[in-house]
């Protein structure tokens, strides 16, 4: 499920920022945690306690601003049962942090209301290298590091289910490398920049040139996308963490710019979406 499908860290009405659920046989995690994850799975009736793992892709406020709080507010809605999160180096320094953060909140909340002690329900642990990191008897996943300029400890991932596979690219520059990463997968969620909307930025805000240069540079044009996802050979493309992510532009406008260089099937993604694999033909 998307749960939020517009790019960047501002929050507006309209789309929320980046997160997506993936459940697996009932293992449910949670891929991202733009501002709004919480409320977002509460609209989508999926109770917070029920999230097992949290993935972040990298360090980006609208990728790990509600990281702690989603699990906070589970731990509020009556989180008993451990969640283990992975994420590029750092991510067990930040939950250390958090809970420093809220100390007084969390040690009050437990002395006054006999909660449990949440500390030891997060167990967090850096990626710190490609590949597999995660292996159960239901599912596998797989870390491939992309460059997002500047930032370079940043998490594509790949889900390897009973059901089929399914890829998310996180924010990235063009990287051809991404199509090797995706081969053959059945569905590949690719962030994507509508080129035009970066000219119209540059001329309507202040620091629309620097800003401008950071996008072109750091994300992947639709066009662009098209060829990774030719490149690839995927069963369906699906565009997510949309820049913009607003009405300036249409369904049509991005599939007509992914058209360009990918003929297969491609859709972009709305909020609380869901789908389901196997993918149909």
């Amino acid at each position: 499920m998307f749960l939020g499908t517009k790019g960047g860290p501002r929050v507006e009405i309209g789309r929320s920022n980046p997160a997506n659920l993936i459940e697996i046989n009932g293992t449910r995690i949670v891929l991202d945690c733009g501002m709004g994850v919480s409320r977002q799975l509460a609209e989508a009736k999926v109770p917070l306690t029920s999230v097992k793992y949290i993935l972040i892709s990298h360090h980006h406020s609208d990728h790990n601003l509600e990281y702690g709080n989603l699990v906070y507010n589970a731990w509020v809605s009556g989180l008993s049962t451990p969640i283990h999160s992975f994420g590029p180096n750092g991510l067990e320094e930040m939950t250390k942090t958090y809970w420093e953060l809220n100390k007084f909140d969390v040690d009050t909340r437990i002395a006054d209301e006999g909660r449990p002690n949440p500390r030891p329900l997060l167990i967090a642990k850096d990626i710190v290298a490609d590949g597999e990191f995660l292996k159960t008897d239901e599912f596998t996943i797989t870390a491939f590091r992309t460059p997002h300029p500047p930032i370079t400890d940043n998490f594509a991932y790949k889900f390897t289910t009973p059901d089929g596979v399914i890829v998310f690219s996180s924010d990235t520059e063009y990287n051809p490398k991404l199509a090797e990463f995706a081969k053959g997968a059945d569905v590949l969620v690719h962030e994507a920049l509508f080129a035009p909307f970066v000219e119209k930025l540059v001329a309507r805000v202040k620091n629309g040139a620097t800003l401008g240069k950071h996008l072109m540079a750091s994300h992947t044009t639709a066009q662009d996308v098209g060829k990774i996802a030719s490149a690839a050979g995927v069963k369906l493309l699906v565009l997510s963490h949309l820049v913009p992510g607003d009405i300036d532009v249409t369904d049509d406008q991005w599939i007509a710019a992914v058209r360009e260089n990918y003929s297969g099937r491609v859709s972009v993604a709305k909020d609380l979406m869901e789908l389901v694999l196997p993918v149909k033909p």
